[in-house]
C-alpha cells in the first residue's frame, strides 16, 4: 500500500556546511509530487533524505524528521536498509549493473533480501517487467546484459528493478534528464501509471514536466552562494504553474532565472 510521508523540520548538513533549512512538507500517497528550484537549492538533497540515501556521504546528518506513516524513518532502531527496500529509489543516470543480465538485474535487490525459488524469480522479473513497460520488448532476451539496452530502455529496467522488491514510495531523481524526447515520452506515461499503486516523488528541472507529470509541486530557492537552500511553496500543480503565492516561485517558472 502507498505511504504518506511527512517532513518536519528539516535541516541537512554536510559537514558543517548547512546545505538545506526548515523544510516542512507532506507528500501524499497515490500521487506525484515533483521537486523543482534552480541548481543548488536543495531539492536533490531533500530527495536523498527521504531514503536516507544522502547518508553515504561522508559526514551527511538531519536535524528534524521524515516520517512514513508517522513512522521516524531515523529512529535509532531503524535499519536504513529497510527504509531503501520501501522507499526505492531511480537515479539521474540509467545505472543498470553492467556485468548482470536484464533478468539478473531486475532480481538483484530479492536476492540480497532473500531466498527464492526459480518459478517465484520468473514471475517476479514479468510482472516487474510490465510494470515498467518493458516486459514486450525484452522478453526474448532476458540473459542478454542490462547495457545492451537503449538510455530509455535501461531506466525502464532500473524503475523494473526498484519496483521488484515491492516498495511503497518510489523517488525518481530527474530520470529523463540523460533521455530523448521519445523517451522521455515514456517514462512520463510510466510515472502516470505507476501513481495508482506508488507514492512518487520527482525531482526535475523541466518546468513543462512538472505541470504534465505531477499532482503537487514543490519550490525551492536559495538566497545566494553558501546559503541554505529552503522550501519557498508547496501547493496543487495546477496553482503553482497558475497563481503561485510567492513572486520567486512565478519568476522561476516563467524562466527569469534558474
Amino acid at each position: 500500500m502507498a505511504k504518506r510521508i511527512d517532513v518536519l523540520h528539516l535541516n541537512v548538513y554536510y559537514g558543517a556546511f548547512l546545505a538545506v533549512e526548515g523544510v516542512n512538507l507532506a507528500i501524499e500517497p497515490k500521487a506525484v509530487t515533483a521537486f523543482i528550484g534552480p541548481s543548488g537549492c536543495g531539492k536533490s538533497t531533500v530527495l536523498r533524505t527521504l531514503n536516507r540515501m544522502h547518508e553515504v556521504t561522508p559526514g551527511a546528518r538531519i536535524e528534524g524528521k521524515v516520517l512514513l506513516d508517522s513512522q521516524d524513518i531515523y529512529a535509532p532502531e531503524v535499519d536504513p536498509v529497510n527504509v531503501r527496500s520501501t522507499i526505492g529509489m531511480v537515479f539521474q543516470k540509467p545505472n543498470p549493473f553492467p556485468t548482470m543480465s536484464i533478468y539478473g538485474n531486475v532480481v538483484a535487490g530479492i536476492r540480497l533480501k532473500r531466498r527464492t525459488r526459480k518459478s517465484e524469480l520468473d514471475d517476479v522479473v514479468e510482472a516487474s517487467l510490465r510494470g515498467a513497460n518493458l516486459w514486450e520488448e525484452v522478453k526474448d532476451r532476458l540473459d542478454r546484459p542490462g547495457s545492451v539496452l537503449s538510455g530509455g530502455q535501461q531506466q525502464r529496467l532500473c524503475i523494473a528493478r526498484a519496483i521488484a522488491i515491492e516498495p511503497q514510495v518510489l523517488l525518481m531523481d530527474e530520470p529523463c534528464s540523460a533521455l530523448d524526447p521519445i523517451s522521455t515520452l515514456a517514462i512520463e506515461e510510466l510515472i502516470y501509471e505507476l501513481k495508482q499503486q506508488y507514492t512518487i516523488v520527482i525531482v526535475t528541472h523541466n518546468m513543462q514536466q512538472a505541470a504534465r507529470v505531477s499532482d503537487t509541486t514543490a519550490f525551492f530557492n536559495i538566497a545566494g552562494t553558501g546559503k541554505p537552500g529552503r522550501l519557498i511553496e508547496m501547493d496543487e500543480t495546477k496553482t503553482i504553474f497558475s497563481q503561485p503565492a510567492e513572486k520567486a516561485t512565478e519568476d522561476y517558472i516563467s524562466g527569469r532565472f534558474g
